[in-house]
This record gives structure tokens, sequence and C-alpha cells, in this order.
């Protein structure tokens, strides 16, 4: 158990809050006393989203608290992304409500297990979804989005050899795509890996108009049956300029909140995973709380820190990325 676990177990989740207390006034309060933002994750609950400063997905919320001359960022998100946020923002302090949020994805690739991976493929260039570890950006050449995993690698020259990690689903996708021989880590999100495609084939018996929207981390069965494939933030973009009134969604099932408020008029519903749950929720992300956002601010822990030898290695993939898009003009 590392200090920010003791911290957050034996600390501050234990502190009892005023019941009488509006939240969300303390939270705007403590913000401007501290000059603090918040960023939000599409998979985060809804008051958490309706509190923040920004919503949006892990890299465009890090480059977004890059922009802004606040002292302290609050991600409410899961630790790889709070990660991104200092290494994008080394000078600013960036808390993680709570420090336990972790990733299925990020966990299933440790970093010297990946090591001993990478030598044996000296002469491949490594590209690594953003949804990792710090730790494994500073072992990779290019990270990418899964908005830009396809142009990145075709931007390659095409006897370039890849390792593509950690996600094996979104490499395979990006594959088939590019046509490219990928080297794949087999990695996985475990939310977008359970989805049923028998109850999502019964859903489209029930709603024959409904688009079926689904995140390229999923399986290749769902990603079959789909009617848009794309990012979190592309499944929002898509849904909201669609004619169509009803979709079926196949990723976490927080990003429903803003697809709503955006689309009051449209019908929103989860892809069902194969167990016996209605929606598919990714328990990393539900760890965060209003209340436990409040003591975070309130406090100031945990803190996400990564080491400055880290950032160094780790800010230039993800600039080399950022050179990427926008000579493609992504």
């Amino acid at each position: 158990m590392n200090i920010f676990e003791e911290i957050n177990l034996k600390g501050f989740a234990e502190e009892e809050i005023d019941p009488t207390l509006d939240l969300f006034d303390e939270i705007n309060r403590l913000k401007k006393e501290k000059n603090a933002v918040i960023l939000a994750h599409y998979y985060q609950d809804g008051d958490i989203q309706d509190i923040a400063d920004y919503i949006g997905d892990s890299l465009g919320l890090s480059q977004q608290a890059a922009k802004t001359d606040a002292d302290i960022i609050v991600f409410a998100g899961v630790h790889f992304m709070a990660e991104t946020a200092k290494i994008l923002s080394p000078n600013k302090k960036v808390l993680l409500p709570d420090v336990k949020a972790g990733c299925s994805l990020a966990d299933s690739c440790p970093p010297h297990l990946f090591k001993k991976f990478k030598e044996k493929y000296p002469d491949h260039l490594v590209i690594t979804y953003v949804n990792c570890t710090a730790e494994l950006k500073a072992m990779s050449d290019i990270v990418c989005t899964s908005s830009n995993a396809i142009q990145i690698v075709e931007s390659l020259p095409q006897d370039q050899k890849i390792i593509f990690g950690p996600d094996k689903n979104l490499g395979a996708y990006v594959a088939k795509k590019t046509g490219r021989d990928l080297v794949l880590w087999n990695g996985a999100c475990m939310v977008h890996e359970i989805f049923s495609r028998e109850k999502i084939t019964k859903l489209k018996e029930r709603y024959p108009h409904a688009k079926l929207l689904a995140h390229p981390e999923c399986e290749e069965v769902i990603l079959k049956m789909a009617d848009y494939i794309g990012s979190t933030t592309g499944i929002l973009n898509y849904a909201t300029k669609s004619p169509e009134k009803e979709f079926i969604v196949a990723t976490e099932a927080g990003i429903l909140h803003e697809m709503q408020k955006k689309n009051p008029d449209k019908i929103f519903i989860p892809a069902p995973p194969n167990n016996s749950c209605a929606c598919n929720d990714c328990p990393h992300m539900k760890r965060n709380t209003l209340e436990k956002l409040y003591l975070c601010l309130k406090n100031e822990l945990p803190e996400v820190t990564v080491a400055e030898d880290i950032i160094v290695k780790a800010v230039k993939p993800i600039e080399r990325m950022l050179e990427i898009s926008a000579r493609l003009g992504l």
C-alpha cells in the first residue's frame, strides 16, 4: 500500500461531512478560493460532470488543463488521466478525488513486463494508447488516442514496424483499417470487453431504428454490429449531428448523461454487458463521488505526482502525437 492509499483509506475518506452543506456551493467556493479547476471525464457521475469546469475525454481534458491559469487541477477521472495532466502541467498541483480510481486497461500492461516485450522487437516503433501509465508513455515513441490512432499509424512509412499497446481490441481495429501488421500487447478494458452480442441483438429487435454506436475498445464481434465506431467524443458528436432519434451506446454508461443533455429529444440506451446489469459502468470511474471531490479540494489531497525523469520522457511521445495531428489537420 502506498502513501496515497493510506491517506485515502485512513484519512479524508472517513472524514465526516456536515449533512447540511450544499456541496455544489462549497465546491464552487473552494474553486475560487484556491484558484482550482475541475476536469471531469464523460464517464463520471452526472453530478460531477455538472459541477466540472470542463468535461471531455482524457487527453482533451489534460490539454485544457495546460491552457488554464489555475494553480490546482482536480481530475475527476482515473489515475492515468491525472498523471497525463501532471505530465502536461508539471508546475501545477494535480489532485484525484479517489487515488484508488485505477484503470483495468492500464493495469493490464505492467511497465516492467512491457519493457521485456519491447526488447523482443528492437526495430519496432512503439505506439501506445493514451490510456496507460506514465511509465508506459515514457517507453513510447508516439502516444495516440482512439480518435487519431488510425491516422497516426497511416502517417508512418509502410515499412515501419510497429508495436501497439496496451489495448488489443483498439490495436486490432487499427490494423484492420490500415492494413498494417501491428504487434499487439494483450491488454483490454474490462468495461468494453463484456458487452453482450446476444443482448444487443435483442435490443435492436426492440428498437429496430436505433443506431449502435461503439467505442473501438470493444471486441470485434461488437464492432461488426456497429453503425458507427468512434472515440467517446466521436460518439457524442455523431449522436448530436445525426438525424436519427434512437441510439444504443456501447461504451461506459456515464457518457449518456452528456448525450441526453445535448439531445433531450433523443433516446439513448446503454448497451448491456454479459451479466445481470442493465448497463456497463466502470467501477474505477465510479469510485469518485461528489463528497470525495469536495474533501479532495478542501484538503488538497490525494495529490498525484510523477517523477521528473518520467515527465521528461513521457511528454515527448505526446508532443509527437500532437505534431502529427496538427500536420494532418486532426
